[in-house]
């Protein structure tokens, strides 16, 4: 018994001898091993219940091939092509003779959509589509549909086409409240024309205002790789599900630097639902130019409040001034949202219902006022010409 003692205990000893010299010089061997043992295709890491998805994250096989093969079929590639304009003296032989024939100049670009019904809608950027005559979407399966431009909204950027074809994929919407900084995602479109591609980030920011790419700014920031073509892509969660729309990225050089932006799906889905019911996005306007309150500011006015922000100047005759709204006053809340900065004014007023009163809390110097503003629609928007990623 006990010489059987002796060779297990010295068994043991040897192996485990043998195993720290293994660990120390090729721990990668370890590692590899532990991997492949663990279980053989199941989940490596998980992302916690209280994240944006709940979902896998990677997986030992395949990575994000499953988000990637349940999204990928509802991007398509946008093809747009407009004839300019050509003068309308254009067949005048006085004009012809002092300015030549004047051939217009055609244009056209590449983008991409995302097919959000099985109806046939599809959710893009208004930059994309915007002045173009002839809009032709292509599937990943080789079909190809010309698009009708249902309604477009150049404040958040965004447009929904209508194509005609049957048994039509359809995105899965994913919940872009619920993203935390860190979360995987994907970024999928048509970079530069070269065909459907798939790139891999993490959220790298939220609530990313102010960068004067669109009226109203809540972009998702990522580090996925998008390119010019990948506007009117989908962003999406690590189970496929669908939380952005790809708008626009930060270059220097044109090409991906590894800041790129997306339009929330809960911004993107609201203007879509009321582009597919209304042709139009309604929105409430009061007529003010605000400011962002600077402690500066505060310090020099002597004000009570650190947040808010300050009106500069007041539309005359408009909804504000015929409430009672003066330069200088600082808007501390609108109906029951607070505001602290520009962006929250501008999408707590635009939540707003046109012709009916909203109350609003502003700070007149030492004192605290209540005012009543009934809100008149947001006039249309000048379309800006923006860079494309």
């Amino acid at each position: 018994m006990r010489k059987t003692w002796l060779i297990f205990s010295q068994t043991v000893t040897v192996a485990v001898a043998l195993l720290f010299v293994v660990s120390t010089f090729k721990p990668q061997w370890v590692q590899s091993l532990t991997w492949r043992q663990a279980m053989p295709g199941a989940t490596v890491a998980v992302v916690p219940s209280g994240s944006a998805s709940g979902a896998v994250v990677a997986q030992a096989d395949g990575g994000f091939r499953a988000a990637a093969r349940k999204a990928a079929p509802t991007v398509v590639s946008v093809v747009t092509s407009s004839s300019a304009a050509r003068h309308p003296k254009r067949n005048d032989p006085w004009f012809r003779y002092f300015f030549g024939e004047q051939q217009g100049q055609p244009q056209s670009g590449v983008g991409s959509g995302v097919i959000v019904s099985p109806e046939g809608y599809v959710l893009t950027n208004n930059h994309v589509v915007e002045n173009m005559d002839d809009i032709e979407v292509m599937l990943t399966d080789g079909r190809k549909a010309m698009a009708k431009v249902i309604g477009t909204d150049p404040d958040t950027d965004l447009a929904v086409l209508k194509i005609d074809l049957d048994r039509l994929p359809s995105i899965t919407f994913g919940d872009s409240d619920a993203l935390l900084v860190g979360d995987s995602v994907l970024a999928i479109g048509n970079p530069f024309g070269v065909g459907q591609t798939v790139t891999a980030g993490i959220v790298s920011a939220l609530g990313r205002n102010q960068l004067g790419i669109n009226t109203f700014e809540n972009f998702i920031q990522t580090d996925a790789a998008i390119n010019p073509g990948n506007s009117g892509g989908a962003l999406v969660d690590a189970a496929g599900n669908l939380v952005g729309i790809n708008s626009a990225i930060y270059s220097r050089s044109g090409g991906n630097m590894g800041i790129g932006f997306a339009i929330p799906v809960s911004t993107a889905r609201l203007v879509m639902e009321s582009l597919i019911r209304d042709g139009l996005v309604t929105r409430g306007w009061i007529g003010v130019e605000p400011r962002d309150l600077t402690p500066d500011i505060a310090e020099t006015f002597n004000l009570p409040v650190k947040e808010g922000v300050l009106i500069s100047g007041v539309l005359q005759n408009g909804p504000a001034a015929q409430g009672g709204l003066r330069p200088g006053d600082v808007v501390v809340q609108v109906g029951s949202a607070p505001v602290a900065n520009t962006s929250q004014l501008l999408n707590a007023v635009a939540a707003l219902k046109p012709g009916q009163p909203a109350p609003i809390e502003v700070q007149r110097g030492a004192e605290r006022l209540k005012l009543s503003v009934v809100v008149a629609r947001r006039p249309k928007t000048p379309v800006q010409r923006h860079q494309d990623e």
